[in-house]
């Protein structure tokens, strides 16, 4: 099998690298096998990719400690950013390539997906400047000693990352351990490995020594295993779901006990009080749920609206979401594309199914877009109750559930009654009642009148299930950093003799 395929899209023809990147190079997997890449707009094989088992990993992972070792951990900061800098540029000159490949393989929008490039240049680019502004402190404890502090990288990280922002979550995964002079072994999901190996082409391309990121496909529970479980990667960064992380955990207890951070799954609120604007209110509300085809870790699926505006609400929603265009990744005009996979599809309709069956009320949508390709049309269910699985559940899926409320006593204990605690949205014009509400609301982000708005300079994780550390940020560079202390003794003898 060849190590790569040229690709004819409607918007450019490209060489797709097909193979495992490692120490600078793409290869063929050890043991010779592939895995099927779908389109899951048509439900076609795109290609197939060489798939990494745990002789690749072993492989990827003794190559990055003699990188870490002999060359990463050596080279000044400054070169570090220098770097970076260079490979943002490269993917903002291959915006239209990068976005054209997210909206093949992920299935999303060409207008999300070049939305998703740019952040992933400009994520990189923020940890570039961070590179070199990383540094310790003097710590004044008595006259008689001198003590400093150094930050230093962890060594070998072990980075996984989910298929809904295949380019983006690479990106937030290697701008941080990068700049702080990590090298990585990145697994790609099965589902979306194309975007991640062309960006690897564009690291060799900028000049990083080989050996220091090293890309590899394969599947959770072999590769994804082998790096959890690796006796010589010292940190691992997974983004995906709860189930997973509990695995995951388990793996570095059993293992080396490297440290790990989880990004993990979400049932986040989203909040319309009666004083909001409605019209706005509803144009986010709608952002929140369906945006990237409702395949979103932070998604606003549980909405809470006042109870004296309810019902207009509902009704103004359910126009909204009609309106939604559903349909070709490559239109311009398309909104919301497949999901997927057939295996998310068919969960995702599993959760409407339920909804139909415990007594929610469809308001919109509930079936299949179209005979072809894994389209569903958005969907919302209104007078939902806090036991129905469709308010407990992540689907992650365009499907939205609504309840109503009376206060923000009877909110906040409706909104904070789930294990996960990863974003919530407020929609009101009082700021008492905004700053209120999000200081109560047990999650790690809270958008005031607007929701799904991230960005590389603000911190980004979850409070209960939802994971551990965060992401984004200066808080991102304690994920892949250590401290150490240098205490040093002015005096002759111990105090006394």
């Amino acid at each position: 099998m060849s190590l790569t395929q040229k690709i004819e899209l409607p918007t450019v023809t490209y060489e797709q690298p097909l193979g495992l990147f490692i120490n600078n190079e793409f290869v063929k997997g050890e043991k010779g096998q592939t895995i099927d890449v779908i389109n899951p707009a048509t439900e076609e094989v795109i290609t197939k990719v060489h798939e990494a088992t745990k002789e690749d990993v072993d492989r990827a992972v003794k190559v990055a400690r003699e990188t870490y070792n002999k060359v990463w951990k050596d080279t000044t900061a400054n070169e570090r950013g220098r770097l970076l800098f260079k490979l943002a540029d490269l993917i903002e000159r291959d915006l239209l390539i990068l976005a054209s490949i997210e909206s093949l393989d992920n299935g999303k929008s060409i207008s999300m997906a070049k939305g998703d490039v740019a952040a992933v240049a400009g994520c990189i680019r923020y940890y570039a400047g961070w590179a070199d502004k990383i540094h310790g402190k003097v710590v004044e404890t008595d006259a008689h000693k001198f003590n400093y502090t150094k930050i230093e990288p962890i060594g070998v990280v072990g980075q996984i990352i989910p298929w809904n922002f295949p380019l983006l979550m690479f990106a937030w995964k290697i701008g941080p351990a990068l700049a702080t002079g990590n090298t990585v072994v990145l697994k790609t999901a099965e589902q979306t490995p194309l975007s991640a190996l062309y960006a690897a082409k564009l690291v060799k391309e900028a000049g990083f020594p080989a050996g220091v990121l090293n890309v590899l496909s394969g599947y959770g529970k072999t590769a994804g295993q082998a790096i959890a479980e690796h006796m010589d990667i010292d940190k691992i960064a997974f983004t995906g779901s709860t189930g997973v992380g509990r695995e995951i955990l388990k793996a570095s207890a059993n293992s080396n006990l490297k440290k790990v951070t989880l990004e993990l799954g979400g049932k986040s609120p989203n909040v319309v009080f009666a004083d909001a604007d409605i019209e706005a209110a509803i144009d986010w509300a709608n952002f929140g749920v369906f945006f990237n085809h409702g395949q979103t870790c932070c998604a606003g699926t549980r909405i809470f609206v006042q109870e004296t505006i309810y019902d207009k609400f509902i009704e103004t929603f359910k126009a909204k979401a009609e309106k939604n265009a559903v349909g070709d990744p490559f239109h311009d005009k398309t909104f919301q594309g497949p999901q997927v996979s057939k295996v998310q599809f068919d969960r995702i309709m599993g959760y409407i199914d339920q909804g139909k069956e415990c007594g929610a009320k469809l308001v919109c949508g509930g079936g299949r877009k179209g005979d072809k390709g894994y389209f569903i049309e958005p969907t919302i269910f209104a007078d939902c109750k806090a036991d129905m699985t469709i308010m407990k559940e992540e689907i992650f899926g365009p499907v939205a559930a609504i309840a109503k409320f009376k206060d923000i006593d009877d909110l906040v204990h409706m909104a904070n009654d789930t294990s996960y605690g990863l974003a919530a949205g407020v929609h009101t014009k009082d700021l008492k009642t905004a700053i209120t509400v999000a200081d109560k609301l047990k999650a790690g982000t809270v958008w005031i009148n607007q929701y799904n708005a991230l960005h590389h300079a603000l911190p980004f994780g979850g409070y209960k299930e939802s994971g551990i550390g965060r992401e984004l940020g200066k808080a991102a560079l304690a994920n892949y950093t250590q401290v150490k202390t240098v205490s040093i003794n002015l005096e002759g003898h111990p105090s006394g003799w």
